[in-house]
């Protein structure tokens, strides 16, 4: 599938309709969530959901939702974008991925991890009840699978009835424009995915 083309078939549709749809945003962190939020705060009124109980320890997630607000406070976009600050419980995350922690990076325990925070948002769009589309920052990065979080917002589509924003940001230099954007924001790039995995695979490859 060609996600950066069904992206772009999306907004040249809303870019004709002359409306402004309400968009929920699961983000990860400020760095992913600069070019995205740069990219399609044009066309949406952006929430941005911060769901990541994955991120290990507490002063990490600490550290990365201050410097989306920083961000957020200091970025001139043309429609409104709001933050939303889900509570921070690690034990959501451990339960999702019990029996899968020595599968390793890019494995059926990321997927899970994708999964459970996407349909976590998705469950807040419902409850809210006012949101058009919901997406996520996550194919962002060069070290995830979009196709796997594409899937995952097709099948949450389909379940919960209510439109998933296909994307793959990488693409149009995505992640090179968000490298740019951290350095002119002077935003924190973390060097591991978020999990306490992650982080134990990265200290032994350094």
């Amino acid at each position: 599938m060609n996600y950066q083309r069904m992206l772009d078939e999306t907004l040249a549709q809303i870019s004709l309709s002359n409306k402004t749809p309400k968009l929920l945003l699961h983000a990860c962190c400020a760095p992913c969530s600069s070019y995205v939020l740069e990219y399609l705060s044009k066309y949406f009124e952006i929430t941005i959901y911060y769901y990541n109980p994955n991120i290990h320890p507490e002063t990490e997630y600490t550290r990365r939702i201050d410097e989306l607000k920083k961000f957020i406070s200091e970025y001139k976009s043309q429609n409104k974008i709001y933050l939303v600050e889900e509570n921070y419980d690690p034990k959501e995350y451990f339960n999702e991925i019990r029996g899968l922690e020595d599968l390793g990076e890019r494995s059926k325990r990321c997927y899970n991890c994708y999964k459970f925070r996407m349909e976590k948002a998705v469950q807040y769009a419902l409850q809210e009840n006012n949101f058009d589309y919901f997406t996520t920052t996550l194919s962002i990065s060069p070290y995830k699978d979009a196709n796997w979080i594409n899937e995952i917002g097709k099948t949450l589509e389909e379940k919960y009835d209510i439109k998933y924003l296909y994307a793959d940001f990488k693409k149009k230099n995505g992640y090179k424009r968000s490298l740019e954007l951290s350095k002119e924001y002077g935003l924190y790039r973390q060097d591991y995915c978020g999990c306490i995995y992650s982080k134990q695979e990265r200290e032994i490859k350094a």
